[in-house]
């Protein structure tokens, strides 16, 4: 399955695991990475909307990877969502660029799975964090898998990173 990976980190150069995750989806085959910040810079305004609306075509396959900060997108992915996903492009009259597509959310969090659960501190699960995006997605006519959340990637613990990249090189196979 051809898949296009949108990734978007503030602060790629401290991340271990968003940048881990980046490597094992480089050596994953029909994946095509855009890293929105390596591309960009924090620019919203450089974003090249006709270029990346363009990498959609081929894709079968759309994964956002990022970190969940404050229970929300990055800047970056925000602002290339408000400008590449348009009207009359991914929805609206003639818009269907995205119909039928998969869209699937890969995003981390410093914090516990039990904090992001209804026992948790939040009283949500990373699901319920993760609503706009299903909305969005169901709203140009995507199919919304099932988002794959890795917690408490604060503690940069390595038996962990390598847990997380099988998990998502699985996950990029379609197993």
């Amino acid at each position: 399955m051809k898949t296009l990976m949108i990734v978007s980190h503030p602060y790629f150069s401290q991340s271990r695991v968003i940048r881990a995750l980046q490597h094992t989806a480089e050596r994953a085959e029909n994946v095509t990475i855009r890293h929105l910040e390596q591309m960009y810079g924090n620019d919203a305004a450089a974003i090249d909307v006709a270029a990346e609306q363009a990498a959609y075509r081929e894709a079968e396959r759309v994964v956002f990877l990022y970190p969940t900060h404050w229970f929300n997108l990055t800047p970056m992915l925000k602002a290339y969502l408000n400008e590449v996903w348009t009207y009359g492009w991914a929805f609206g009259t003639g818009g269907t660029a995205l119909k039928e597509k998969q869209l699937q959310v890969v995003t981390t969090a410093g914090a516990s799975e039990l904090t992001y659960s209804h026992e948790g501190l939040l009283n949500s699960t990373m699901e319920e964090v993760l609503t706009p995006m299903k909305a969005s997605a169901r709203y140009v006519g995507m199919h919304y898998r099932q988002p794959l959340a890795f917690y408490e990637v604060a503690s940069g613990n390595k038996d962990k990173i390598a847990d997380f990249q099988a998990r998502f090189a699985a996950q990029l196979a379609g197993k």
